[in-house]
């Protein structure tokens, strides 16, 4: 294989690579807890929190920890699909993330 033909799949394998990383960023990942949901974006954005109608004001800790475990969740999405769409390219492709 000469030196243009390795450049070519390089540049072609680059495009490949920013068009997965692009559909990840557009893609909305919600994360759940019992009392609260989120939705965040592939670049781990957060872009909305709702709070159940549920929750009593006295629970002010418990809601603190639902949040976490919610933005949790939809983090742990977002890095599976990150493994899914740009693990084909090697390990060495986690540092564009």
């Amino acid at each position: 294989m000469n030196i243009q033909a390795m450049m070519r799949q390089a540049q072609q394998m680059q495009k490949e690579m920013l068009k997965s990383k692009e559909e990840i960023n557009n893609t909305i990942f919600n994360g759940e807890s019992s009392l609260v949901k989120v939705e965040v974006n592939g670049k781990k954005e957060v872009l909305k929190v709702t709070i159940s109608e549920e929750f009593e004001s006295d629970d002010i800790e418990i809601l603190q920890d639902m949040i976490v475990v919610a933005l949790n969740d939809a983090f742990s999405k977002v890095d599976k699909m990150v493994e899914e769409k740009m693990g084909k390219f090697g390990a060495g492709v986690s540092g564009l993330m």
